[in-house]
C-alpha cells in the first residue's frame, strides 16, 4: 500500500503576478540541495483520516501558522517513492520570517550514537511559477500547473 500525504501549496497575487510559496526540507541531508529539493508544506496521513484536515495540521506544523480560507482542490500526484499527495490551493499571505516548524531527532552524525534536533523545515520563500517548478520535487510541480489553469492563468 504507497504512503499518502497531503498539503497545501498557498498562493498569492503580486502586481498582477503569481507567486507560490514552497518550503525547504531541513535536516542534513537536505541542507546543500536546492534544485528538486522543495515542497509544499504536507504531511502523511493514515486510512481513514481527512487528508484536508491532515493538510491544515501539517501547514500549521510546518509553518507556524494557521490556513484558513477557500480550499482549491489540486488532486493528486504520484511521486517518484510511489508516495501519493493530495493537495488544495490557498490564496493567502505568509510572512516566511515567521517560519516556525517542527523539529524532528534524528543519530547525527551517523554513527555516532549521538541525537541531534532539526527543523523539519528550514526556510519558506515565495516564488514565481517558474522558478518555482524548478525548485520543487519533480511531481510536486503539477500542482503548480493545476492552480494556474484554475485560475486561468
Amino acid at each position: 500500500m504507497p504512503k499518502r500525504s497531503a498539503g497545501i501549496l498557498m498562493f498569492r497575487r503580486r502586481g498582477g503576478e503569481v507567486e507560490v510559496l514552497l518550503m525547504h526540507p531541513g535536516g542534513p541531508f537536505w541542507a546543500k540541495k536546492d534544485l528538486g529539493a522543495w515542497s509544499i508544506p504536507k504531511g502523511e496521513y493514515s486510512e481513514g483520516e481527512d487528508a484536508l484536515a491532515v493538510a491544515k495540521r501539517e501547514f500549521e506544523e510546518e509553518t507556524g501558522a494557521r490556513p484558513q480560507g477557500d480550499f482549491l482542490p489540486l488532486g493528486e500526484v504520484v511521486q517518484a517513492g510511489r508516495k501519493i499527495v493530495t493537495a488544495w490551493g490557498l490564496e493567502g499571505d505568509f510572512d516566511p520570517a515567521t517560519l516556525t516548524s517542527n523539529r524532528f531527532e534524528l543519530e547525527w552524525p551517523p554513527k555516532s550514537g549521538r541525537k541531534a534536533s532539526f527543523p523539519e523545515v528550514d526556510r519558506a520563500q515565495w516564488f514565481s511559477p517558474a522558478d518555482a517548478r524548478r525548485k520543487i520535487l519533480a511531481a510536486q510541480g503539477e500542482f503548480i500547473t493545476r492552480l494556474l489553469a484554475a485560475m486561468g492563468k
